[in-house]
């Protein structure tokens, strides 16, 4: 077949993540560039792949793939429009999501939950063969509480998307306001609401490891959330799944490219050295497990209760000793770090038990 010549729009996590997908499954589709419309905040390069502005590129036949956050597809569009580029295509989380799922079946790494059944050969065996072979028996599934994070200067989305009854609104950061936006807040009982300005999100799962009470705990976002249905659900008991996390991003060259985006390096250092006093072990596997490409972002998973909570008691004591080692001190700074932070060290914990527990991997949908 002869190659096909493309171009990503976007050169950040999501276009690396299409990219190396791309790679793999067709290698006849080669790519051209990388477009961006300010190469401020950007690399020069990927895997020696140009980054380019968009004003600077007049291949008006070649096929643009957008591969940026679904929420600035309509403002790329209408600036490729103004250029008059006509031959673009969105790759949007859904879609992202299938490139992922099959670009990870040909790694033979991080499996998707869907490759897992969604009953035991036990119940298999004992169903009458009739149309229930297909039905999903809600009463098979464990407890699950899913809790998605809301903050209360959350932009409101365009489209609504109705969440199943087991995924709870939490309003993270309630300390800060009087404004109450869902009906459970993170400052209830033992809580670190008051962080939010640095943890973020993970105020809510603090939360979250102190109080979930169900089988399955989870933290969504706002806007983002894990691809589980309920006949998802009972994959998770027929199994006996550990964990759910979303498939892992690529970086290039490696995950260290995420904490020298996304941190200053003294507080980088900083919790390398809380790691090295609380968690020495982790500490020492950290350097080996961050050589390779990949990286769960965005603090969200589902896991076993017992799981989530390994996870919090673990996670919460590292970063709070790293808010005393930063520089300023985290009491005196609001720069979301910690929340950052958060990222890597739940990429360290899963790697480091990715052979300990069953984990199961699936798409991360945004909604706009």
């Amino acid at each position: 077949m002869k190659d096909i010549q493309i171009a990503i729009y976007g050169a950040q996590m999501v276009a690396v993540r299409v990219y190396f997908a791309i790679k793999k499954l067709y290698p006849y589709v080669q790519v051209h560039c990388f477009l961006v419309s300010s190469r401020a905040g950007n690399p020069s390069s990927i895997d020696g792949i140009p980054v380019i502005e968009i004003e600077n590129f007049s291949c008006r036949d070649m096929r643009i793939l957008i591969a940026a956050p679904d929420v600035h597809h309509a403002e790329i569009i209408t600036g490729l429009e103004k250029r008059a580029f006509t031959d673009y295509q969105c790759i949007d989380s859904k879609a992202e999501a299938k490139l992922l799922e099959a670009f990870y079946a040909e790694e033979g790494r991080f499996l998707p939950l869907t490759s897992y059944p969604p009953k035991s050969a036990e119940e298999t065996e004992e169903e009458e063969p009739s149309s229930l072979r297909e039905s999903v028996q809600t009463s098979a599934s464990p407890s699950i509480a899913v809790y998605m994070s809301k903050f209360y200067k959350d932009k409101p989305l365009k489209n609504t998307c109705k969440q199943p009854c087991w995924v709870h609104p939490i309003q993270a950061g309630t300390a800060l306001t009087g404004e109450r936006i869902a009906d459970l807040q993170d400052n209830a009982g033992d809580n670190i609401s008051i962080k939010n300005p640095n943890y973020s999100e993970l105020t809510a799962s603090y939360w979250v490891g102190k109080h979930g009470t169900a089988d399955y705990l989870g933290l969504y976002h706002y806007r983002r959330i894990l691809d589980v249905t309920e006949k998802d659900l009972c994959r998770l008991r027929a199994n006996d799944i550990d964990a759910v996390l979303p498939y892992p991003s690529m970086h290039c060259p490696n995950i260290q490219e995420h904490h020298r985006r996304y941190l200053k390096e003294g507080d980088w250092e900083a919790m390398l050295l809380a790691l090295k006093e609380l968690e020495p072990s982790y500490g020492e596997a950290l350097p080996k497990l961050f050589k390779g490409p990949y990286f769960y972002n965005f603090n969200m998973l589902i896991a076993k209760r017992e799981i989530y909570k390994q996870y919090c008691d673990w996670m919460f004591p590292i970063l709070a000793r790293t808010e005393e080692l930063s520089v300023p001190r985290g009491s005196e700074r609001k720069d979301r770090y910690i929340g950052y932070l958060g990222e890597s060290l739940t990429t360290l914990f899963f790697l480091y038990h990715e052979k300990d527990f069953k984990i199961a991997h699936t798409g991360c949908f945004m909604l706009i």
